[in-house]
């Protein structure tokens, strides 16, 4: 029989004592891949446990799907971390870590007695990892260093709203949560470097992520064009600042995504659009020629996108230039790219004889060590008599 993948990061041991998106997104992706992470969790338990939603079989309100999509393959301790055993519980775990993960404001672990200098006393490998709005004065005190922060004022604040949207009075939010994920990704990244360099130096350190920083660095755009140019980035809506025709299209049934920038591409769709005086036109030759007559390149190409289904443009552009519908949550469950790329995944549930859970996959792929199949989240406290096994710790 064979041996069950046990995935890239196995033996590496997580404490986990992140909330809500951002630090259980990348506590997520390295249990995704092996890690042991234990899910530290005050007495009421992370926050995302209430935020929904429920399947309609789960009147007690149990499983809410914001917690099951982030937390799978996790493991559960309680601890109220205001009492001293508690305290003595979490630091004879950190002895045996390799990670502290957390997404307080600055100082709350301090004020524990718990902060990366006294921990790293304990273990002088630990690589402690912190996600914070405005990040964490070792590494530069911004004057916003003690606000709190959500996703919606990391996308507001580090400029990604004043790109997005349709026009400068209309700012928009993306529809993710992304201001908490791309920053969490990035601290996942960050923490398998430092863990590197611990295993060749024997010497943890400080790993801190601003969500303003992550939404900065998102927008790079918006940096280079306000230096080169003195231009201020705005919504573009659908299309692109410096590129035609990129962005979305019209169907007769919804709308597509074309992104032209290499003249073959614009021949070609200029062939498939049966207009050859689109391909002639001295005017359009060139990214620079097709981005200074912007609105008659995409006029042309919208009339003659809005004509036909989404079906019909996939038949004749798919694989042909870069394209691709418009998908919601049924076009995507339906996808066979999905199917082949196993971005479903199923969670079992809790409890034996139930319906699993359906989840994001992760999308990260090893040739040497397959994924590892999705296991189910904890309940609130249960490993506590792994982890705390003298009493339940209050």
């Amino acid at each position: 029989m064979a041996e069950a993948p046990r995935g890239i990061l196995a033996g590496i041991r997580v404490l986990d004592l992140s909330r809500m998106l951002s630090g259980p997104y990348c506590t997520m992706m390295l249990a995704d891949h092996g890690a042991e992470v234990i899910k530290i969790e005050g007495p009421e338990g992370d926050t995302s446990r209430s935020n929904g939603p429920w399947r309609a079989d789960d009147a007690a309100h149990d499983w809410a799907g914001y917690f099951v999509s982030l937390n799978r393959g996790k493991k559960s301790l309680v601890l109220d971390l205001k009492q001293e055993e508690a305290k003595a519980t979490l630091r004879g775990l950190v002895r045996s870590s390799h990670v502290v993960v957390e997404n307080f404001r600055p100082g709350v672990m301090e004020r524990l007695g718990l902060g990366y200098e006294e921990l790293a006393k304990l273990n002088p490998a630990l690589v402690y990892a912190a996600i914070r709005g405005f990040g964490d004065p070792r590494s530069g005190e911004s004057p916003y260093a003690a606000w709190p922060s959500y996703d919606v004022v990391a996308q507001a604040m580090g400029g990604l709203m004043s790109m997005t949207g349709a026009d400068r009075d209309h700012p928009m939010k993306t529809g993710p949560g992304i201001g908490d994920v791309f920053a969490g990704m990035m601290l996942a990244f960050a923490i398998v470097a430092a863990l590197r360099h611990a295993e060749q130096t024997g010497q943890g350190q400080f790993v801190d992520i601003a969500m303003y920083d992550a939404m900065l660095s998102l927008c790079e755009r918006l940096v280079y064009l306000y230096d080169m140019e003195g231009r201020v980035a705005e919504p573009a809506g659908n299309g692109h600042p410096l590129l035609a025709p990129f962005g979305l299209f019209p169907a007769a049934d919804g709308w597509v995504s074309i992104g032209v920038v290499d003249d073959g591409f614009w021949r070609e769709l200029a062939r498939i659009m049966e207009r050859p005086d689109l391909a002639d036109d001295p005017r359009l030759a060139g990214k620079s020629g097709r981005r200074a007559h912007a609105a008659e390149v995409n006029e042309a190409v919208s009339t003659w996108t809005r004509s036909r289904s989404k079906a019909e443009l996939t038949a004749l552009l798919g694989g042909r230039l870069p394209f691709g519908p418009v998908n919601d949550a049924r076009d995507i469950f339906a996808d066979p790219h999905v199917a082949a790329r196993g971005m479903i995944a199923e969670v079992p549930h809790a409890e034996p004889g139930r319906k699993a859970w359906r989840v994001a996959a992760n999308p990260v792929r090893f040739s040497l060590t397959p994924a590892i199949p999705a296991s189910t989240p904890p309940r609130l406290g249960e490993h506590n008599p792994v982890f705390a096994p003298a009493k339940p710790v209050t």
